[in-house]
């Protein structure tokens, strides 16, 4: 018999429902919003550290400001960021919540989406562990689509981009491998809300 997957809930701080594919890791890096701002774009990345490797605690640690430095030399090069996203989906699907949805998440940089700069403030940014190298996991699927219909109950997203759209030429995730048609097919975006040619790829 197949297994049942409950749904996703979000309290009125914008933290995931306690649920047994959740962790709560609280990160610094974030503030409030501007005033009369809510999220309306969901901007998808992909991360990795070190760069293709997967499976570590060095992510949850990075976003959190805890991570070792010397744990391997390719983290010099961004010992001097504070970055976070709202949610990690692991490739084993897990998720972590480092920020509530209802606060501003540091995940977007220098960014701009409809003639509006410094998306950060109105949007919400999910991170998928993985590179612009390899396939995403099934069960990274799944979650997305549980965790974005959840987030769509809560707030009013409109549009869904990759950071690669959101600030081009200084990005590529989540790159050539996420497949968005089936992000339009299962996660029940229109195609309206989707970059334009995205589900060509």
């Amino acid at each position: 018999m197949a297994r049942m997957h409950h749904a996703y809930d979000l309290d009125r701080q914008g933290w995931l429902m306690p649920h047994a594919n959740v962790t709560r890791a609280l990160s610094p890096n974030h503030d409030e919003r501007p005033e009369g701002d809510t999220p309306t774009l969901l901007v998808l990345h992909n991360i990795s550290l070190p760069p293709n490797e997967f499976g570590g605690p060095y992510i949850r640690d990075f976003f959190q400001n805890r991570l070792d430095f010397s744990a391997h030399p390719w983290f010099e090069n961004i010992r001097e960021l504070n970055v976070s996203a709202h949610f990690l989906i692991q490739r084993n699907g897990h998720i972590i919540q480092f920020v509530p949805t209802t606060r501003r998440a540091w995940h977007a940089g220098v960014s701009r989406f409809q003639e509006r700069e410094r998306c950060n403030d109105f949007s919400i940014g999910i991170e998928l562990e993985g590179s612009d190298f390899v396939p995403f996991t099934e069960a990274q699927y799944r979650e997305l689509a549980r965790l974005s219909r959840a987030l769509r109950m809560r707030h009013s997203l409109r549009h869904v981009r990759g950071h690669e759209h959101i600030a081009p030429g200084r990005k590529t995730d989540p790159g050539p491998h996420f497949d968005w048609r089936r992000l339009a097919r299962e996660h029940g975006w229109p195609a309206a809300a989707l970059p334009e040619g995205a589900q060509d790829r």
